[in-house]
């Protein structure tokens, strides 16, 4: 009896961690909170990459440091809206991950979506973007990145969108923040 009670409690705590679909972080800003979900179920490998900074703390002290407005990007044929953050020092960074496509995850761009930045396919490592409104020009097949491989999206923000908002309201030059936006921590919830 003992056996069969440990059997069903193992199973169920096995079966309890891929309940969890949707992982809830924290990101802690010097102009306010942003609460987010990450999807671990439908971008695995992206998922996990952005956790590795996480639960290293290599984001505390990094910071919100790019933004795209309508301004900025008046003059280019593509235009999108996104803050872009997590510039941890060189040296730090891990391995680039290969890229989850919104092809194959079914994650799109829309209003509050985090994603990573790379130049290439294959080259993200640690920064990663929030949109402001629908941009399906990051999606695959989208017109923003030459090779129409898009970007690899991964959550969501939850609670924040007017931080982030905030944020992208700073002033730039040449869409550089003149004054980055400190990234106080991010953490699991």
């Amino acid at each position: 009896m003992k056996t069969k009670l440990l059997v069903a409690f193992l199973n169920l705590m096995f079966l309890g961690s891929f309940a969890q679909k949707n992982i809830p972080c924290l990101i802690k800003t010097s102009m306010g909170n942003i609460r987010i979900e990450l999807y671990a179920d439908k971008a695995p490998v992206t998922v996990a990459n952005f956790l590795k900074y996480v639960d290293h703390q290599l984001y505390d002290g990094s910071s919100f440091f790019r933004v795209c407005t309508p301004e900025n990007e008046k003059n280019r044929m593509v235009k999108i809206q996104v803050v872009q953050g997590g510039d941890v020092p060189e040296g730090k960074e891990f391995e680039p991950i290969p890229m989850e496509t919104t092809q194959q995850t079914g994650i799109h761009h829309l209003n509050g979506t985090l994603s990573m930045a790379r130049d290439a396919p294959n080259t993200a490592t640690s920064s990663f973007s929030i949109c402001i409104n629908d941009q399906p020009d990051l999606d695959f097949a989208g017109k923003r990145n030459p090779d129409g491989q898009g970007f690899a999206a991964f959550g969501r923000v939850t609670k924040g969108m007017k931080v982030a908002r905030k944020i992208q309201a700073q002033k730039d030059k040449d869409q550089y923040l003149v004054n980055p936006v400190k990234i106080i921590s991010i953490r699991r919830l």
